[in-house]
């Protein structure tokens, strides 16, 4: 057996995955960064609240897909906890209902949370694609990709602290999910861990789970990213020139290499992007001119997402810290 197709051993295996989430896990994201810095405004902390609530409804959903995976009852008379940790026993208990009394304590309706309508694109392409991981892989990488678990509890004590010392206008009860995981991710992480070791026997195995584990890794950061470009003041790029058709309805983008043709909300959504804006307030601003489009919100979001990625839109400076101290 040459080296590439021997086994690491399980402290060798159990090293390369904690080094996984040392290098990738989100703690590290600019998002998260700023948060503990305590360099939110408050609605960068109601967005990500608003949004995470939707990661939060995809737990259980992955969980319960995990479950039918497995053939052991131990397995998941074990792992129903986890739906249990964030579905509750009963209405009115677990994880889901914390999150909803954190959005009640940063100013958030609940059912506005509830209803996903202001969930962004890019999350909910990111969550969707970690339920879309757990049900299209077998049950083993399935496990790995949950071990983001092991650093959790570690972040949620750092997260208790930031809020407690740079966000007093969010009421203690608001933190009660944050408090909960500090116990619940480590005791997960560990069976999780314990489980992924014994049954990855083999190289082949050991590295299906470790690109699940960074697979996971991405899209927790992806997830961040969307939530952050929200807040971005996006402008026309320098070398962009925006052109106007006779009639003043559809536009062209002309770039150095190519040219981009606009519809007319597109030309529209363009002439909103001043450097002053963010992408929330352009998004609110074409919902409040169409009120009888239900999609014009997610398409903005959507829509400057592409025009950031062909290079016709650029963004203006770090996000101001705005209103941290209202209450």
């Amino acid at each position: 057996m040459n080296q590439s197709t021997t086994p690491w051993s399980p402290a060798e295996f159990e090293a390369r995955l904690r080094q996984i989430g040392i290098e990738r896990y989100h703690y590290r994201h600019p998002f998260n960064l700023r948060m503990h810095d305590g360099a939110l405004s408050k609605q960068e902390i109601q967005t990500w609240v608003c949004n995470r609530y939707y990661y939060q409804t995809r737990i259980p959903i992955k969980d319960a897909l995990i479950i039918a995976k497995a053939r052991d009852p131990q397995f998941r008379r074990e792992w129903v906890q986890r739906i249990h940790d964030h579905d509750g026993i009963e209405p009115g208990d677990g994880g889901l209902e914390l999150w909803l009394t954190l959005a009640d304590a940063v100013g958030l309706s609940r059912d506005t949370v509830a209803s996903f309508e202001r969930v962004l694109p890019g999350v909910r392409r990111a969550c969707d694609a970690y339920v879309d991981f757990v049900e299209g892989h077998d049950l083993l990488e399935s496990v790995a990709a949950s071990l983001t678990e092991m650093f959790a509890g570690n972040i949620m004590k750092v997260r208790i602290a930031a809020f407690e010392r740079h966000y007093p206008w969010v009421t203690v009860d608001g933190l009660r999910y944050f408090q909960s995981r500090t116990t619940q991710a480590p005791r997960d992480a560990a069976w999780g861990l314990a489980y992924v070791i014994e049954h990855a026997a083999n190289r082949p195995d050991q590295e299906r789970c470790s690109l699940a584990l960074t697979r996971k890794c991405e899209i927790l950061w992806h997830l961040l990213d969307a939530i952050e470009a929200a807040h971005a003041r996006p402008r026309l790029a320098a070398h962009a020139q925006l052109r106007n058709a006779a009639g003043g309805s559809d536009a062209t983008v002309v770039l150095p290499e190519r040219a981009v043709e606009l519809n007319a909300t597109g030309s529209e959504i363009l002439t909103l992007c001043d450097g002053d804006r963010t992408a929330l307030e352009i998004a609110e601003r074409l919902r409040a001119r169409h009120p009888n489009s239900d999609l014009v919100w997610n398409d903005t979001h959507t829509f400057l997402e592409e025009m950031g990625r062909l290079g016709v839109v650029a963004i203006v400076g770090e996000n101001p810290v705005r209103d941290n101290e209202a209450g």
